[in-house]
């Protein structure tokens, strides 16, 4: 049995959250370059080189990225060999994001009721979710989402008739209808299988893994480059003012499913998709 300190867990989540808002991953940064390569429409190379130019900036002063500095998601991997002592795991992950949101002057995004919109003024509670793994290691990932792209996800229970063909139109048809609201050029997020739940964790799940690593599986990889090929063909474009480069790229995550379903969960992030880890 290994022992961490509620306290070591709560400094690397407060440095996640800042990190993770200031500094734009290699991957979606390279991708960004790639696109304004490959853009077509002067107009938006032109918002493609400002994207760049501002997390440039906002890295060299030690400002947010994106002033929506999102709802702090958390994905959790505890070793089942692990012991926290001097406080609850929850607790720590939680006064991590609070002390992150505060020391980076991150803005405070979170209500306390869904409905009565009280702002809690931290930018707690964070959403949490925990898997249970081997070993005496905890992993943590801090993944800021804003709202702007959330807002435009989506979940489909569809039949299994209806194949790969009606993933893709899920898909396609989520993006499109999504237009120019969630900031493109987005990252999309695709959950396939499990239960409803399940395929809306996936797709959020998928959002981690970079982008310069397609799926491990050749099927799936090859349906994630064609629906990345479909999307940029909508013609939507950087900010939604036409062009070519819609999306920066599309990762899937799939997990098996009941014989009667086949759950289709779209989780679109916008240019800055933002994501820190840390193992401990």
């Amino acid at each position: 049995m290994r022992t961490i300190e509620a306290a070591t867990i709560i400094d690397a989540v407060e440095r996640l959250c800042i990190d993770a808002n200031l500094y734009l991953n290699e991957d979606v940064k390279n991708a960004l370059e790639k696109a304004a390569d490959l853009e077509e429409s002067d107009t938006g190379r032109s918002i493609l080189e400002s994207l760049i130019k501002n997390a440039e900036i906002a890295a060299r002063e030690g400002l947010a990225i994106c002033q929506d500095t999102g709802m702090a998601i958390l994905f959790v991997e505890l070793g089942q060999d692990v012991h926290i002592s001097g406080g609850s795991l929850k607790e720590a992950l939680n006064e991590g994001v609070r002390r992150g949101y505060k020391k980076g002057y991150l803005r405070n995004s979170v209500v306390r009721d869904p409905l009565r919109r009280e702002n809690t003024k931290d930018n707690t509670p964070a959403v949490i979710h925990y898997e249970i793994v081997e070993g005496d290691k905890l992993t943590i990932h801090v993944a800021p989402k804003g709202f702007g792209s959330e807002n435009m996800s989506a979940l489909k229970m569809l039949k299994p008739s209806d194949g790969v063909e009606g993933v893709k139109k899920v898909v396609i048809d989520t993006v499109s209808q999504a237009g120019a609201n969630p900031c493109p050029p987005i990252v999309v997020g695709v959950g396939i299988g499990g239960s409803m739940e399940k395929a809306a964790l996936l797709a959020k799940k998928a959002l981690m893994r970079p982008l310069d690593q397609g799926h491990p599986d050749a099927y799936y990889r090859d349906l994630e480059q064609q629906l990345l090929l479909s999307i940029n063909k909508l013609g939507i474009g950087p900010a939604g003012l036409g062009g070519r480069m819609t999306a920066l790229g599309v990762n899937i995550e799939t997990y098996p499913t009941h014989i009667a379903g086949l759950p289709v969960a779209v989780n679109i992030s916008c240019h800055v998709t933002r994501h820190k880890s840390v193992t401990l």
